[in-house]
């Protein structure tokens, strides 16, 4: 019974592997520390209280992040808009980090027959598209077209490179604008929200892929926990 407690608290540690959300995974942290204290108390032929006593300290700094972390999430609060637009594209990401990426973001609008980017020019910004729809042309050869939901110039932000094609609105199309600098800079002081968002224009670029071969299998890239 008392290795129980032993394989509880590993096991736990393992579980905080696979979670994504860090309350989560400090909650999960909080019982596996308990686990061992009740282990290194009870299991060996007397206490080992170097382990109890660092297991005391980890609990305490959990909690006190967990705290903070509560603090922050009762400061959110979301638009109408904003909460389709999170639910919609952005689940992977806390709603603290959320509202991190919307507060550098710009809501914007475009008429039929604008264009958005051109090829071979540096795109300024990183576009997710709200509604409508445009079409991604190269030598005045169609490419794809895009529609809610997908990313536009993702892959220049990711390969730090210039448009590889013109993007032009088909109807009246509303979207949202990263300005590439200051999302880059987000990034940089944000390493987890770095990861998730790669996971998703990843997924995005997979998902045109599969559009324009007719692919149909799911692809979902694996997202490291933060």
């Amino acid at each position: 019974m008392l290795d129980f407690a032993g394989h509880l608290a590993f096991a736990l540690i393992a579980l905080s592997f696979l979670v994504r959300d860090v309350l989560w995974l400090r909650a999960l942290s909080i019982a596996a520390s308990f686990a061992s204290i009740s282990y290194s108390y009870f299991a060996p032929a007397s206490p080992l209280w170097l382990v109890i006593g660092w297991n005391v300290v980890f609990i305490v700094l959990n909690l006190v992040q967990i705290a903070i972390l509560l603090r922050e999430r009762r400061g959110v609060a979301f638009t109408e808009v904003e909460k389709e637009l999170y639910q919609t594209s952005f689940s992977r990401f806390t709603p603290v980090e959320f509202l991190r990426l919307m507060r550098i973001a710009t809501w914007k609008e475009a008429d039929a027959g604008a264009t958005l980017m051109r090829a071979e020019e540096d795109a300024a910004e990183v576009m997710l598209i709200f509604s409508g729809s445009v079409t991604v042309k190269k030598n005045g050869r169609k490419l794809a077209d895009l529609r809610s939901g997908d990313f536009v110039g993702e892959i220049g932000f990711i390969k730090n490179t210039r448009a590889a094609a013109n993007v032009v609105v088909n109807e009246p199309t509303r979207y949202v604008a990263w300005e590439k600098r200051a999302l880059r800079s987000l990034l940089d002081r944000n390493p987890s929200m770095a990861i998730v968002l790669n996971a998703e224009l990843t997924e995005d670029m997979a998902d045109k892929l599969a559009r324009r071969t007719g692919f149909t299998g799911a692809f979902k890239p694996p997202v490291i926990p933060h």
